[in-house]
């Protein structure tokens, strides 16, 4: 603890000596004007919170172009980088800036950019880290499919770096497997969007804001302990590339060449002592599990998508990554809307077309099939896993209380299902001889947590589905008396 302290106010005292700031005048501190470092138990651990009262897409952090941690700024300080990249232009630049990240952790205190470097997460909880146990604890198909493709990829982009790292003479621990994993992990989770670099680029300071969900402030936050933001000009992550002369500027932050610097705004007013937050895309939790190594509760951007018939898809135009259900449990307006096509007559869906594109209901009796058939695909879903939601649950405060291996633990309110995985968790970190049984612990919470939350939402569905059948039939009955 009082390590992880001094390497914090180093990290400070460096930063304020290269020019970031919270504030337009000068001061001793890189923070203490509109921000200072906190800790939110409840809200992601370590994080910024407001030094005072700020206002809604107000300035609060700036970090000079200088600072910002890229392949390039790496490689200009260093002339042995710089050959030695020249002759890999095949890699892709995140790949380039994995070995220049391990290349610099080798200078050790000799780096220029030490004091950021000791204040990373020594571990990350990316998919990538998942082995085959944490694996088939996430149970259901896709996210185990995500999971094997994440490793694969992070093993192939190792293999095809090696080469580069050997020509740089990299210590041999920096070269191995898990090195690589824990500098990706830190690129995925860490980089900022910058319009130089497709890789991005590390921010010192910027990265110890905790993140929002787009809407949820502040008890859907996460600490960036694990995962910081990446701001990415990309439609598909709904993540904005924030300019000056853009009016979306005031919510969170972008590089700006006016002042050649990464500014972060206030994303709405904080009053002094709240946690300033960042939100830098809309994420399911399967891919911030991917690609940040952490799970939001109640992801308002979380969905299920159920498998559907061919013809479903065949007779409407819906995109099929449109047609899910909400992490609230309702179906998304496009799968209700196709459904109800799909349930029409095919010599009726013509006719009807124009209403279901709208949103309308078709009927009484429409509604209620759609529901029921929503009902019973959820519930087909939830029988075909190995455990229950509520074994689940069970499962999940048993996790929590396991210290180490040799911990007592009361195991009577379990199924013998749970007991079972519980014992291959123990029998996996011996096997594999884990050097933190925490840490093991820790990939297997998220697998269970992820599978939990998948789990709710089709149990809500369910509610929803079956509480919506029974007022149409009450409905129904009215109407005809």
């Amino acid at each position: 603890m009082e390590q992880g302290e001094g390497n914090l106010q180093r990290l400070l005292k460096w930063a304020s000596e290269i020019g970031i700031s919270d504030s337009t005048s000068c001061q001793a501190s890189c923070l203490g004007h509109s921000l200072a470092v906190s800790f939110f138990p409840d809200s992601g651990g370590r994080g910024l919170g407001a030094a005072r009262d700020l206002t809604e897409g107000e300035l609060i952090l700036k970090v000079p172009k200088s600072a910002l941690m890229t392949s390039t700024s790496l490689s200009l300080k260093d002339d042995k980088l710089s050959l030695a990249l020249n002759a890999h232009h095949s890699l892709s630049p995140t790949q380039i800036l994995a070995v220049c990240l391990l290349y610099e952790m080798g200078k050790g205190k000799s780096s220029w950019w030490h004091p950021y470097l000791m204040n990373l997460p020594r571990s990350y909880d990316i998919l990538a880290t998942f082995g085959e146990f944490e694996k088939q604890a996430l149970q259901v198909d896709a996210a185990k499919w995500a999971a094997e493709k994440a490793t694969l990829k992070a093993e192939d982009d190792w293999k095809e770096a090696n080469a580069l790292m050997e020509q740089l003479k990299l210590k041999p621990q920096l070269r191995t497997i898990r090195a690589w994993l824990w500098a990706s992990a830190t690129i995925s989770s860490r980089t900022l969007h910058i319009p130089w670099d497709a890789a991005g680029c590390l921010c010192p300071v910027g990265d110890l804001f905790n993140y929002s969900a787009p809407g949820e402030e502040p008890s859907g936050c996460e600490s960036m302990e694990h995962a910081t933001h990446d701001l990415v000009n990309d439609d598909s992550s709904g993540t904005l590339d924030v300019d000056a002369s853009d009016s979306r500027r005031l919510t969170d932050g972008g590089f700006e060449k006016g002042m050649d610097a990464y500014c972060f705004y206030a994303k709405k007013s904080y009053k002094k002592g709240e946690q300033a937050l960042l939100s830098y895309g809309t994420y399911t939790n399967l891919e911030l599990l991917e690609h940040y190594g952490f799970l939001l509760n109640g992801n308002p951007n979380d969905k299920v998508f159920i498998p559907l018939e061919p013809e479903i898809y065949s007779s409407c135009s819906w995109p099929k990554e449109s047609l899910y259900i909400h992490q609230s449990g309702k179906p998304s307006f496009a799968l209700l809307s196709a459904l109800r096509l799909w349930a029409t007559p095919q010599n009726q869906r013509r006719s009807v077309g124009h209403l279901v594109y709208s949103g309308l209901q078709l009927s009484i009796q429409n509604e209620m099939y759609v529901m029921r058939w929503i009902s019973k695909k959820c519930n087909t879903i939830l029988k075909s896993l190995p455990t229950s939601f509520e074994e689940d649950r069970l499962l999940s405060s048993a996790i929590d209380k396991i210290q180490n291996l040799e911990s007592p633990l009361e195991l009577n309110q379990l199924s013998s299902t749970c007991r079972d995985e519980i014992c291959a968790f123990k029998s996996n970190v011996v096997q594999k001889g884990e050097r933190s049984s925490m840490q093991a612990r820790e990939r297997w919470r998220l697998a269970v947590e992820w599978r939990l939350s998948y789990k709710k939402i089709l149990v809500d569905c369910i509610s929803y589905c079956d509480e919506t059948v029974s007022y149409l039939f009450h409905e129904n009955n009215s109407v005809q008396k």
